[in-house]
């Protein structure tokens, strides 16, 4: 009883160790995966913050999301597994190993034709898991996508009652997920089966040749291949230790299957690299707001049989306004959006205050191109704090100043918490017009030498529209001011016009000249005036 007692106490303060242990490593375990997936999204974040629209456009949003979410949130799962059974599982298997050849050399080699099964079943199941779970995180992709769009455009969807089409939509791709999901997980549910029998099959081996053993030797482990039952029974307690440490490890393995599918995609966001980089001694500053394209042809992807832009040349001075006109599809976002190098020509020179826009620090060059996207793009927050996103440091007054100048300062008055009223996300609480002259004044904040406004007084009546032209020219005689309209109302007072048609410059002149000279010109006005009756 003496023994008994004395290793009993042994095996209690053991396992007080062990659990100790096993809370300190689940602890710091889950520690270390939540910094790990700050960390990668801390990183990914930043990459995704850096990418041009050309990087941007070879993802897509829902991509990108679900690589910050679901793709990172599966490596950290893995990487807890990992690093809770990367040092147990393989000491414990060694350790059993080493005690079990000590007991029995013979009946160990069990053992060893045990784990070259294990290793090849685990290898083909990883190997066919793989792809499954790779397809799986694509088609994920593309169920944020339906979602996002179905959001975004909700208003679209009530309108034209197509509910049941939208829940058909995401229906099927919700099915292609299980279906492709439910494949993969059957195939990874194979690893418990054959770990087990393999454990079981490998006991009963053992049992069956230990107890012969036992029989030849009468019990007596100090004959020749003898043992005893108790020799026995820790034989098999090692064995089972070992098969576990296995089954620990396959386990691993199938987090690691699943996670190796996420950590190719977060990887693809963290290699990717710009296309618009600093160069080696980027100029630090903008003389001022001239604009010059010296034969620019430009496409977005490298494989298009047909350039967005094909040589392009025009030089506008600094202080001048320009109307761009032009039909859907002539390239007019294209055009300016090359000015502040959110893309990079394919061909020819793009010249800001003399200057190739190459030549610039990024940041340098598009703190002094302040644009109004044809998409106008409001973010949760305050109208004070949206505003500041033009400049940071600014005032109430200057806030207020610019509001007066885009025709906002009217409709923010009339709301009970005046500046401070609260933006809802994309800007669902305001209107499309109010929506434009928030981002005319936010754009007007950065007093920049170049002001590039994309149809962005498209939703605003006639008479605000030219209160706002009239508040830019008076204002801000020194700003170069580039107005992309349908309207030829407008453009018509600007210094010069640019009539674009099919990525080329079609004519340029003031609007008088254009009357008489361009065919496109006078027929939109025609059709503008006169309603199109000719």
């Amino acid at each position: 009883m003496r023994v008994i007692i004395i290793y009993g106490v042994l095996l209690l303060i053991a396992a007080f160790v062990t659990m100790l242990f096993g809370f300190l490593a689940g602890k710091y375990a889950a520690v270390a995966g939540a910094g790990l997936a700050k960390n990668l999204r801390h990183d990914m974040f930043y990459n995704v913050q850096s990418f041009s629209f050309t990087n941007i456009d070879r993802f897509s949003s829902a991509s990108i999301v679900t690589r910050l979410t679901t793709d990172v949130s599966n490596v950290t799962m893995a990487y807890q597994m990992i690093i809770r059974m990367a040092v147990r599982s393989p000491m414990m298997l060694i350790f059993a190993f080493v005690f079990s050849v000590r007991i029995s050399p013979s009946l160990s080699l069990v053992f060893l034709c045990a784990v070259p099964l294990l290793a090849i079943v685990l290898f083909f199941i990883i190997r066919k898991a793989h792809p499954l779970f790779r397809k799986v995180f694509k088609t994920y992709d593309r169920l944020n996508g339906v979602v996002e769009e179905d959001l975004r455009g909700i208003r679209v969807v009530k309108s034209f009652v197509q509910e049941e089409q939208e829940k058909s939509k995401f229906g099927k791709i919700s099915e292609s997920i299980y279906r492709s999901f439910s494949k993969a997980e059957k195939t990874v549910a194979y690893n418990m089966p054959v770990m087990q029998a393999c454990m079981y099959a490998t006991v009963l081996v053992v049992s069956w040749f230990g107890a012969k053993m036992i029989a030849s030797s009468g019990g007596n482990p100090d004959v020749p291949g003898g043992l005893s039952t108790g020799l026995l029974m820790s034989l098999i307690t090692y064995a089972s230790m070992i098969l576990t440490s296995l089954m620990m490890v396959s386990m691993a393995f199938v987090a690691i299957t699943m996670a190796k599918a996420s950590g190719e995609r977060v990887v693809e966001i963290l290699d990717e690299k710009s296309d618009i980089t600093d160069p080696e001694n980027p100029v630090m500053t903008v003389d001022d707001g001239s604009i010059e394209f010296r034969g620019v042809s430009f496409a977005y992807s490298q494989s298009a049989d047909k350039l967005c832009l094909d040589n392009v040349n025009v030089s506008i001075a600094s202080g001048e306004t320009i109307g761009i006109i032009g039909g859907t599809g002539s390239s007019k976002s294209t055009f300016v959006q090359l000015i502040p190098r959110l893309y990079d020509v394919v061909v020819g020179t793009v010249a800001v205050g003399g200057r190739d826009v190459r030549e610039y620090n990024i940041k340098a060059l598009r703190d002094q191109v302040a644009m109004v996207l044809q998409k106008n793009v409001l973010f949760s927050g305050t109208i004070k704090e949206n505003l500041r996103w033009g400049d940071p440091n600014a005032s109430d007054d200057e806030i207020k100043r610019v509001c007066r100048l885009a025709c906002a300062d009217e409709f923010i008055e009339s709301f009970p918490d005046k500046y401070d009223t609260y933006i809802e996300q994309g800007g669902a609480n305001v209107s499309g017009g109010q929506k434009q002259r928030l981002c005319i004044a936010r754009a007007l904040l950065k007093k920049p030498k170049i002001l590039i406004l994309d149809d962005s007084t498209s939703a605003v009546d006639t008479h605000t529209d030219s209160l706002i032209r009239r508040a830019l020219r008076d204002e801000l005689p020194d700003t170069t001011k580039l107005i992309i309209a349908q309207r030829i109302a407008s453009v018509c007072d600007a210094d010069r016009i640019i009539v674009l048609d099919d990525g080329r410059i079609s004519a340029i002149g003031t609007h008088e000249e254009l009357l008489e000279s361009s065919t496109i010109y006078r027929e939109v006005w025609e059709s503008q005036t006169k309603g199109g009756e000719e």
